[in-house]
């Protein structure tokens, strides 16, 4: 008896141990969460800026096409994309789900297909699906490193664009719908969509002062772009690394409550065989009282 109990102490000491670390695991998640959407809602008020700008370029270069023939002519059918998943455990599914998504989209897209992934299990999971992976970046830590990795990525797809090696960029991530739920996004920033182009030109200016476009429209037009594809991507980013730790917390939350049960169940067990042994022991000193009572 005294074996039995003394295993379930260390049971319960371990189980409280590492449900320490689940709770510690699950203020971190959530804190992280806090920052990342924060993130994603001060870069709104940008991202509208931006696409103002654009309006009016659009507005301004009438049916003239956005990027000349010369330029358009890159190989045929040569799609890059860039897909965010997550370096850590304790997600369940989230590279999966990003990976599978990843790879019936662009397998439903004719032609070849460069990617780089942005985290390594994500990228372990697009190699075994048989994608061909050009590159992989480590995933941001915080909202810090959000913006180098979106310089790497931009610089890394402007090369193989200048080399007429990539026609298109897609992206691939995670967003949160619910707590702890999150759905795979696909989102092709080039070449940019003529319907989302009109869109923009129909925006209405918000003052009665009608902007004009300063210097060489093409160039202002190209800056904006770029602005574009910076706040596209670090969206993306946040997003992915806000339904990351949303992913992880409600795991950690479920852990919890799990190990909580555990302890109940390994307590009450601890608690009865502790007062079998006392009730025995108990017993047993009757028992002796009343043999040596009759012996007298």
């Amino acid at each position: 008896m005294s074996d039995t109990t003394a295993g379930l102490r260390r049971k319960i000491g371990g189980a409280g141990d590492l449900q320490s670390v689940v709770r510690t695991m699950k203020v971190m998640a959530a804190s992280s969460i806090g920052q990342y959407e924060n993130s994603v809602r001060a870069l709104a008020d940008y991202y509208r800026t931006v696409e103002l700008g654009l309006g009016a370029c659009f507005r301004a270069s009438g049916s003239a096409p956005l990027i000349p023939d010369r330029e358009r002519q890159t190989v045929a059918g040569a799609i890059g994309a860039v897909v965010f998943g997550s370096d850590q455990g304790l997600v369940g599914q989230f590279n999966d789900v990003v990976a599978d998504s990843a790879v019936k989209t662009l397998a439903a897209l004719p032609g070849e297909r460069r990617v780089w992934a942005v985290g390594e299990r994500v990228h372990a999971r697009l190699t075994d699906a048989g994608l061909p992976v050009i590159g992989l970046f480590a995933v941001p830590t915080s909202v810090q490193a959000i913006t180098p990795l979106v310089g790497q990525i931009l610089v890394e797809s402007e090369r193989r664009r200048g080399r007429d090696e990539v026609a298109e960029l897609h992206l691939f991530y995670n967003r949160s719908e619910s707590a702890g739920v999150y759905a795979p996004i696909n989102q092709r920033l080039l070449p940019l969509d003529e319907t989302w182009r009109r869109a923009l030109a129909e925006l209405p200016w918000p003052t009665k002062i009608l902007p004009e476009v300063m210097g060489s429209g093409s160039a202002t037009l190209r800056a904006l772009i770029r602005e574009y594809l910076f706040v596209s991507l670090f969206r993306a980013c946040a997003e992915s690394l806000a339904s990351e730790n949303a992913s992880r917390l409600a795991a950690m939350q479920r852990a919890d409550k799990n190990i909580e049960e555990l302890l109940e169940e390994l307590n009450r067990t601890f608690h009865r065989l502790r007062q079998n042994g006392i009730d025995e022991e108990l017993f047993d000193v009757i028992s002796g009282f009343e043999a040596l009572s009759v012996e007298e």
